[in-house]
This record gives C-alpha cells, structure tokens and sequence, in this order.
C-alpha cells in the first residue's frame, strides 16, 4: 500500500525529533536552540545545529524512516546473531563507491558524546 504524503512527512519529523532528542541528550550543555530539526521541503541536513552544536557534534544528519532497507537490517541482524559481547557493525560497499559503516545509534551516540 501506497502512504499519503503527509503520513511519510509524519513519519520523517518522528524520526528527526529522536535523533534531535538523542543529539541533546548526549550533550547536556546544548540548548534546544542549538539542535533544530528541519522543517518540511527544506533542502539541506535534516538537524539544524548552531555553531557551538557543529563544534561538539561535527556530523551532518540526514534521516530516512523508510522500509526499503530490510536488506540493510538483515545484514544488521547477522553481525548481531554473531557478535557475542562486541558491538555488531556493518560495513557495506556497492561498486566505484566508498565503503559505508552501519552501527546502532545508541553505540554511535555512546562513541561521539563527550
């Protein structure tokens, strides 16, 4: 079944709003004023930080809350099945691309805050 398009932008802000969420919670010195999430149709990241943001989390988000990635999770799921006690982690290439590295996002947050 096909969603309605405000359903996926529904779907999209949720999203936005747990990684902002996560973002401050990680960095307790941040204000609300310093993670923001974009706003529907804005071209660019989907979390707006300010400047003192960028300095303590120099990462560009950019979200997608979408079911096309079950192969994705499946990869995810068989680094998991097999990690035991480590941190399972995906590491994924496609043909004349760069490698990417799939992690949790409560691993990824326990790495980079401060």
């Amino acid at each position: 079944f096909l969603m309605k398009q405000n359903s996926r932008r529904k779907k999209g802000k949720l999203l936005q709003n747990l990684l902002r969420d996560k973002i401050l919670k990680a960095f307790p010195h941040l204000k609300k004023k310093d993670v923001d999430v974009a706003g529907d149709g804005i071209s660019g990241p989907d979390i707006i930080l300010s400047d003192t943001g960028k300095r303590l989390c120099p990462y560009l988000f950019e979200t997608k809350n979408q079911n096309k990635m079950k192969t994705v999770y499946d990869f995810y799921n068989q680094a998991s099945k097999n990690a035991g006690p480590l941190e399972p982690v995906v590491v994924m290439k496609m043909n004349s691309r760069e490698p990417l590295v799939v992690l949790d996002v409560k691993h990824f947050f326990k790495l980079i805050k401060t």
